[in-house]
């Protein structure tokens, strides 16, 4: 079963995602940074979705970057869901190496669309 790694301190965000990702993927939640660190590096993630705004002193911008800059990063492509609807947000993300940046509210369809489009890309890639 593929993995994915969510990282946002919203439960109800964690709760949904949960739900409708629960059949196709092995899901672990992290509420924080330090939570995060814990469970990046025991297991390699087939997707990550990340807020920016998080507990612990990083935002998930810098997780991002740390991510893309890691020697070990395989190439795990990375959503940004966050409900800063700035373009400067969506251009950070982009810049520091998230592969998509969606806003919250996001349609399930939508987000569902979107993860099955990055797994797909990330197996041609291989």
């Amino acid at each position: 079963m593929r993995t994915m790694l969510i990282v946002d301190d919203d439960s109800l965000t964690q709760d949904v995602m949960r739900k409708i990702f629960k059949s196709q993927y092995e899901i672990d939640n992290c509420e924080s940074v330090a939570e995060y660190y814990e469970k990046y590096f025991r297991k390699n993630y087939d997707i990550i979705i990340m807020d920016i705004a998080l507990k612990g002193g990083k935002n998930g911008f810098e997780l991002i970057k740390e991510i893309k800059e890691d020697d070990s990063y395989t190439g795990t492509p990375i959503i940004c869901l966050t409900a800063n609807a700035q373009n400067k947000a969506r251009l950070t993300a982009l810049e520091v190496g998230a592969d998509l940046f969606l806003t919250k509210p996001v349609a399930l369809s939508a987000l569902r669309d979107a993860v099955k489009s990055l797994i797909k890309t990330e197996k041609l890639n291989l």
